[in-house]
């Protein structure tokens, strides 16, 4: 790949996107002094136009003036910008393919996608060509790309991490996260970018609808993190069905008509106005939202008050459940797109669980003994994110260990 004289890092895997190739020094001295992170092309950057993988949305918006508060707030602790990164277009797909600008390369498995559509933010981290990058999770957007790349991901109470400044998809279930190679890095970054918790775990829970979605690689490690983490808080883990009698895949529907219905709303004038060209899975994804009746997203949204109503009574103030971070390895780069769909259908009804309910889920990395690498997900109460950082650093130190 041709280097940029102008830009320090030399882009092995694709990850940059052509207008986000430049360096933003620290504003200040702070707990981030040293490290670098990329910004996923959804983020404003003041002076540099925001992209959101589409070029016609390139085209039709100017330069924002300021940085998005995240951006700004890691600046602030010492952190420098090495640029913008590729995403799916709008955001719009858990894939990592991007028909304008490809798919980037992952270090983990150089013969798999990323996953998306945080794409760009996880070949970078991957390919330790920055410490961390800025990431946004909808349907599973940090936390899938985790889970294939072997990083540290998460998904962060809906609301708890500003927002502003952000080219938003399904604002009711945004949020704005971030990837590390590091477990060390990754808190850090929490430590600046999230307020103090004060959970404290004495329950395990282990919804069991959730384990069978995934494939049978998820299984041994599953049951590892499980135990483990029984041990940790000096419980006995409870197996339960986190959707009842209900298939965790009508959850699924409840969140894609309710977040389709929203992204209309929120991009429709702009894409009947723009016509922009989009690629195949993501223009039928639009096209479909286009179609989303009141009524049926009236209906889905009153699905998901219950559901978030539900899950959070689950947990109460006290439980942190166990899950599999996606539902598969990550697909290979020339995937049957059917496969990829029935794929990401599955792993979607195993991710909305956080996001209809709105709460915090950290994907901490695992490397099989081949060397392949998954995530597995802690699941905590609402604002409790740093503390359920720290437990899963302290989950993944203990699993560490039995392996030595």
């Amino acid at each position: 790949m041709k280097a940029d004289m102008s830009f320090p890092l030399v882009d092995t895997v694709g990850a940059w996107v052509p207008h986000g190739r430049f360096v933003i020094p620290s504003a200040a001295s702070g707990p981030l002094d040293g490290l670098t992170f990329a910004a996923k092309d959804v983020f404003d950057v003041a002076g540099h136009p925001t992209g959101a993988g589409n070029p016609t949305w390139l085209a039709t918006h100017p330069a924002p003036t300021e940085h998005s508060p995240v951006v700004a707030q890691l600046l602030g602790a010492g952190a420098t910008l090495m640029g913008k990164v590729l995403t799916d277009e709008l955001a719009y797909s858990l894939h990592g393919d991007n028909v304008h600008y490809g798919t980037p390369i992952n270090s983990a498995a150089p013969d798999c996608v990323t996953g998306g559509s945080s794409s760009g933010s996880c070949a970078a981290v991957a390919a330790h060509l920055v410490d961390f990058a800025l990431g946004t999770d909808t349907g599973g957007s940090t936390r899938v790309p985790a889970s294939y790349a072997g990083l540290w991901g998460l998904r962060t109470t809906h609301g708890l991490v500003s927002a502003e400044g952000l080219v938003p998809l399904h604002p009711a279930f945004d949020t704005v996260t971030w990837l590390a190679h590091e477990a060390t890095t990754f808190e850090r970054v929490g430590a600046v970018l999230l307020p103090p918790a004060s959970f404290t775990a004495t329950r395990v829970l282990v919804p069991q609808d959730a384990w069978e979605l995934a494939d049978p690689v998820f299984s041994e490690p599953l049951q590892r993190a499980r135990d483990a983490l029984a041990t940790l808080l000096h419980t006995d883990p409870q197996t339960l069905r986190v959707a009842a009698d209900t298939p965790l895949g009508d959850w699924r529907q409840t969140y894609a008509t309710a977040g389709a219905h929203e992204g209309w709303a929120t991009h429709g004038a702009w894409i009947t106005e723009h016509q922009p060209v989009f690629g195949a899975a993501i223009g039928a994804r639009w096209r479909a939202a286009s179609a989303v009746t009141d009524d049926a997203a009236a209906r889905a949204r009153t699905q998901a008050a219950e559901i978030r109503t539900r899950v959070r009574a689950l947990l109460g103030a006290d439980a942190v459940a166990v899950l599999p971070s996606a539902a598969s390895l990550a697909p290979r780069r020339d995937a049957d797109p059917a496969d990829v769909d029935a794929v990401r259908l599955r792993t979607m009804a195993i991710t909305c669980i956080a996001g209809l309910a709105g709460l915090p889920q950290v994907s901490l990395p695992l490397a099989l003994p081949d060397g392949t690498v998954l995530g597995i997900s802690l699941l905590g109460p609402a604002g409790s994110d740093l503390a359920l950082i720290r437990m899963a650093q302290q989950l993944q130190g203990i699993l560490n260990a039995q392996h030595r």
